[in-house]
């Protein structure tokens, strides 16, 4: 008889298979790692295994003990398969913009979810980082992997995927593609691959909003480059202790849209019902293929996910034209308003420090409904508007004398500058009364219900 002992002893050993459709036109042999055969469904197993097993090593995990981490979803899940097979507990923090799949999932496998706000800085005490660090403070015999910044996430790699690829392929590979999200599976298998082969060419794939691109181009951290975006998985606002940026050759940014329609494109013209950031992966390398390959040239692309996380998602066609993704209709972006309507505008903003009465005299003198707030080092820190100040002055004139902090609301959301109008329209309501975008140039612009209304009805 051959049997495994328990479901972890699956984890690994997952295929290569190669792209016929999506591919059509592009030089080289390209195939993909399909990581969905993994029992949790995705690579994260891998990691989650190693961490607990170092831990337990290093006697930071006792018998009992509490498993704690701020997740996407599949880390979690990989970690809760480890946690059933060895008698630990787990309590997962996710950011709300997580699929509701996902969440239920962990619940199945007797996970505690603790869901956090997705729209908060790192630090932020309610971010998911920061919840799952107190909870780890807080609870007893708790271990925390933090699989940004514990090396057993990249080493998990080198150990495990890089060593698959190389036997997978015989040692042919060429180019290594895969999203870059805690760095641990681009860097720990580029490690082990340029060993092996130091002219293997590593491509990473990043998402609008995140950081890495930038870093990796000019070593600047760049706040200005975060902002809000859909894609689970990929990209960080943060810079991992897993992201080795010298084993990193390259990174190329996708779009939201452009992920979930490759995504789409792979289940239906390969049979690889895969996750969006699969679809970033895919959409990216082969971006960076048509440019780069040549006939004899092997590409591996790492597929990080299975596509049941997204059934209500990316799967789903009124979730994808609520979105602009699926349009029955062309919509334009935002981009494009800010080049018909704000190219040659300047941002009008206010210090926090000015009075309430010098923001009338602005949205009087310019015919303005809102204002972005500033500090002193131009950061935006708050917002002020029309209906605000009138509700105010209603209730007490003399507010036109207090400074602008006081009575300041929060600040206004940044959005992608590729965002489609439809999904800005969908952001803007009574809580959120205009949007900011930042150009090719950095130079930040707003976005109104105004500047909708007009760019949908022309």
């Amino acid at each position: 008889m051959h049997y495994y002992n328990h479901i972890i002893e699956t984890i690994g050993n997952t295929p290569l298979v190669k792209l016929n459709k999506v591919t059509k036109g592009i030089p080289g042999t390209i195939l993909v790692k399909v990581e969905y055969f993994n029992p949790g469904n995705s690579v994260k197993d891998r990691i989650a295994l190693r961490m607990i097993e170092d831990a337990e090593a290093a006697g930071i995990l006792k018998p009992g003990g509490t498993i704690i981490e701020g997740t996407s979803g599949n880390t979690g899940m990989g970690l809760a398969l480890a946690a059933v097979a060895k008698g630990y507990k787990c309590i997962f923090t996710m950011a709300d913009k997580q699929s509701q799949e996902k969440i239920d999932i962990l619940r199945a496998v007797g996970a505690e979810v603790v869901v956090c706000p997705t729209n908060v800085e790192p630090d932020d005490p309610r971010s998911y980082y920061s919840v799952a660090k107190k909870l780890n403070q807080d609870i007893p015999n708790s271990f925390y992997p933090n699989q940004y910044d514990n090396l057993s996430n990249s080493a998990a790699h080198y150990d495990t995927t890089g060593p698959e690829i190389w036997s997978q392929t015989g040692g042919e590979i060429t180019h290594f593609a895969a999203g870059v999200g805690t760095g641990g599976t681009i860097c720990g298998t580029a490690k082990f691959l340029k060993e092996k082969k130091a002219d293997v060419v590593t491509v990473g794939l990043d998402t609008y909003g995140s950081v890495f691109k930038k870093y990796k181009e000019t070593g600047e951290f760049d706040p200005h480059e975060i902002y809000p975006y859909l894609t689970e998985g990929i990209g960080e606002d943060i810079l991992p202790k897993n992201v080795d940026f010298g084993l990193i050759d390259h990174i190329l940014k996708v779009t939201d849209k452009d992920a979930a329609i490759m995504a789409r494109r792979l289940a239906r013209e390969e049979g690889l019902f895969v996750g969006w950031s699969c679809g970033t992966a895919v959409y990216g390398a082969l971006e960076y293929a048509r440019e780069h390959l040549k006939e004899d040239d092997v590409m591996v692309i790492l597929l990080p996910d299975h596509g049941t996380r997204y059934l209500n998602k990316i799967y789903n066609d009124n979730w994808m034209k609520d979105h602009g993704f699926l349009e029955s209709r062309s919509f334009a972006t935002a981009r494009d308003l800010i080049r018909i309507r704000h190219r040659n505008t300047p941002l009008i903003t206010l210090p926090q420090q000015a009075r309430v009465s010098e923001a009338i005299r602005l949205l009087n003198r310019d015919g303005i409904s809102q204002i972005p707030v500033v500090d002193e080092t131009g950061n935006f820190v708050g917002s002020i508007s029309e209906s605000t100040i009138l509700s105010l002055l209603i209730q007490s004139p003399d507010i036109k004398e207090l400074p602008i902090q006081e009575i300041m609301e929060k600040p206004f959301r940044f959005v992608g500058f590729h965002d489609t109008i439809d999904v800005l329209a969908s952001l803007i309501d009574k809580d959120n009364k205009a949007l900011l975008v930042r150009d090719e140039v950095d130079r930040v612009h707003i976005i109104t219900q105004a500047d909708l209304l007009l760019a949908m009805t022309n």
